[in-house]
């Protein structure tokens, strides 16, 4: 039973004073427990803003790895950034932001920045169309969806859209995206679940008039349906322009097209708009070429990208602080694909696979979840940096801890079960924990291993599970997947396997694992 449901059946109960043995609820005062218990007896108004990067992201240059900087200075000798100028992040020292990146390393200490590393899907696509489409539809390399992943969800929650809105549950836009164009993120079962807003204030001119009846034909049921969205349209128009008449005094924005977009969305959160999906974009990041300057590589192309990305997220996080609104809004950063990682003879970056994603807010679990990306002592052209985690498990982790969806209805929603993640904080849904997870406890524990490495033609994989769900993948350098080796529910305990290469060309190999929130990479290389 979805959370709305529920409370429909116990919403009386809801009127009436709190006893425990006696006792009003009040006098035990303020607790954790019962903030929980609160958060989970109302129907969440929480808001997820997601900021599309388009043309692939270099993340190996956003996030530096510190522990393996040799090797990322020896795979892009003409724009690897000066160590010295990587940014810091407190209590972490394997890794390091973009020098131009000062805002959300400040967000990051204040404990309101995730870093995922190296998200990715198996076999990925370097074509910006089709990579996009994979990433905002939440379908496999070699599936076709025609729902996006945030249509799903939505429709999810509204099942009857759009016969019956705007009304009293829902008076406002199911989703927005910030632009002309609305994003197949957002395409439902039938119908879209966005509109698209070019302004907060004078976007649409507001359609009226006598209308002519609609034929009883095919035509006229198509008629009947665009009056039908025309009208929606004009409602949800004039519930934009008064939550955004609410709001008349906002923070300072630096001067770009993302801090227009975001400076849009605080108004109409803060203004009380019930809207749960924000899509917003910038462009700009296939950068073949000076990527950076040659003088000083933290300079340049990409630098002046970081340098927008992560001050207009830290303008939106202080504004939306100032208007009380801040704890209602998680964000994600997202690109259709990586970056290789070698760099190009023309200073630059050619398509790649994985990379990090940027997840931030007020009750977002601060910390970088996964290792620094493995490479390999001499990075060649195709080397690519192998997923750790799937994009679609950062989707489905977000709908479980910020919207607060059931798992039953997660595998409805993203047609799969996907590895959970801590990004949200628990209390976010109500959940009642003694400590947050932490998802690095792993680290410096080889929990895959293969021996012998280098091998010719078999070699034994020993993996550590602490039971559940186990997975272990094959993967190549170009993020293709070879082989599953194990994908089954495991009693906890070590195991032990032979993994035929024999036909396989000889090169490096990843072997991954997957056990609940734990996943590791391992590095193998064949030989002659």
């Amino acid at each position: 039973m979805k959370r709305r449901d529920f409370l429909k059946l116990s919403a009386p109960a809801t009127v009436l004073p709190s006893f425990i043995n006696g006792f009003s609820i009040k006098a035990f005062g303020a607790s954790p427990l019962l903030n929980a218990l609160q958060g989970a007896a109302t129907d969440n108004d929480h808001v997820l803003v997601m900021i599309q990067l388009n043309g692939g992201n270099d993340g190996l240059n956003m996030v530096i790895p510190l522990d393996q900087y040799g090797k990322y200075q020896a795979a892009r000798t003409n724009i690897a950034i000066q160590e010295g100028k990587v940014l810091k992040l407190e209590k972490y020292t394997r890794a390091g932001l973009h020098p131009s990146m000062t805002g959300v390393q400040r967000l990051y200490n204040e404990g309101k920045v995730c870093v995922v590393q190296s998200v990715g899907y198996p076999s990925p696509n370097y074509s910006h169309f089709r990579a996009t489409d994979i990433w905002v539809t939440g379908s496999d390399a070699n599936q076709v969806l025609s729902t996006g992943w945030g249509g799903r969800y939505l429709n999810y929650e509204y099942p009857n859209y759009p016969n019956g809105f705007p009304n009293a549950e829902m008076p406002d836009p199911l989703a927005i995206q910030i632009g002309s164009i609305v994003s197949p993120a957002f395409q439902g079962p039938t119908n879209t679940m966005a509109m698209a807003v070019t302004s907060a204030t004078d976007f649409y001119n507001l359609i009226s008039g006598k209308e002519d009846p609609v034929p009883n034909t095919k035509a006229g049921n198509e008629l009947a349906y665009i009056r039908l969205i025309a009208k929606q349209t004009n409602k949800f128009a004039d519930s934009i322009k008064l939550a955004a008449g609410k709001v008349t005094n906002q923070g300072q924005y630096p001067k770009s097209h993302l801090a227009e977009q975001l400076k849009i969305v605080a108004r109409l959160v803060a203004g009380g708009l019930k809207t749960r999906l924000y899509m917003v974009s910038m462009g700009g990041f296939d950068t073949h070429a000076n990527q950076t300057n040659a003088g000083d590589t933290s300079t340049g192309m990409h630098a002046n990208l970081m340098e927008q990305l992560s001050s207009s997220i830290d303008a939106f996080m202080k504004d939306l602080t100032n208007l009380k609104a801040s704890k209602r809004v998680v964000g994600m950063t997202f690109s259709e694909f990586g970056r290789r990682i070698k760099s190009n003879g023309s200073m630059g970056t050619d398509h790649g696979a994985s990379a990090p994603m940027i997840i931030f807010g007020d009750y977002v679990q601060s910390g970088v979840l996964g290792n620094t990306p493995t490479m390999p002592d001499a990075a060649s052209v195709n080397d690519n940096i192998p997923m750790q985690y799937d994009f679609r498990s950062v989707y489905g982790s977000l709908l479980e801890q910020w919207f607060c969806v059931n798992n039953g209805d997660l595998q409805t929603i993203l047609l799969r079960n996907y590895q959970s993640l801590p990004i949200v904080r628990p209390q976010a849904c109500g959940l009642v924990t003694g400590v947050d997870p932490d998802p690095n406890q792993t680290a410096g524990t080889n929990i895959i291993t293969n021996y012998p490495n280098p091998f010719t033609t078999k070699t034994n994989i020993t993996y550590i599970t602490q039971g559940g769900h186990t997975l272990v993948q094959i993967f190549d350098t170009m993020g293709r997947m070879i082989h599953t080796l194990v994908d089954r529910i495991h009693v906890a305990g070590t195991y032990n396997l032979v993994f035929d290469g024999e036909r396989l060309p000889t090169g490096v190999y990843y072997a991954r694992f997957q056990n609940g929130m734990v996943q590791q990479v391992r590095t193998m290389l064949k030989v002659r």
